[in-house]
């Protein structure tokens, strides 16, 4: 379902809503079939940059539209929405398909699994539009896969912006691993008595 961003940002905090591009850990997203390699990332910024189309954006292999984009985050997050700006002269997506917590897709795999959501998109231009996701399904996101698997008829797809609407926990998915690591027991931290001389083995 698609839904028209209809009021004023600088009425409503637009920006902190679509913050989640914070917590993408960038130097691990890919695009599979992007004509410029690394150019995936630039896709991902400021909600009120998301209009700006005067840098490097995503743009598939001539001749073949379809793309695959691998986002991974910081902390799991919680999705909301999705918004996406596309090219001009049809070179927008004209269909999003969603894949969570599933690594090493590719196009084999994104053809032939099922989705847990897809979505008929809108050529949105002027980024005014918002997919919602059905949102009990979207929850502790720790990586998620966006198929794009054509445009609206153009021989390119291009994408200027991505961002994600919704919220992310507080740890950090490192802080959690740490935690995890100082709950388990360390034999070498805990000497016995029997191990210094007395009689007890009893764990102090």
């Amino acid at each position: 379902m698609a839904c028209l961003h209809d009021h004023s940002c600088e009425e409503h905090d637009c920006s902190s809503n679509w913050s989640l591009y914070q917590h993408i850990d960038l130097s691990k997203v890919f695009a599979l079939n992007e004509a410029t390699p690394g150019s995936v990332k630039s896709v991902f910024k400021a909600w009120e940059d998301r209009l700006n189309t005067s840098g490097e954006h995503l743009e598939s292999n001539e001749g073949d539209p379809e793309l695959l984009v691998f986002i991974p985050f910081t902390s799991d997050v919680k999705i909301k929405s999705i918004s996406i700006v596309g090219g001009a002269y049809g070179t927008s997506p004209s269909k999003m398909r969603v894949f969570i917590n599933r690594e090493g897709i590719d196009f084999s795999d994104a053809q032939s699994m099922q989705a847990v959501q897809e979505w008929d998109l809108v050529e949105n231009m002027q980024g005014v539009l918002e997919y919602q996701t059905r949102y009990s399904k979207f929850q502790s996101v720790a990586n998620i896969t966006l198929h794009f698997p054509e445009s609206f008829g153009g021989d390119i797809t291009e994408i200027y912006y991505i961002g994600f609407k919704g919220e992310a926990t507080q740890l950090k998915r490192d802080a959690v691993a740490n935690i995890v690591y100082e709950l388990l027991p360390n034999p070498s931290d805990h000497k016995t008595r029997a191990e210094s001389g007395g009689g007890l083995s009893q764990i102090e």
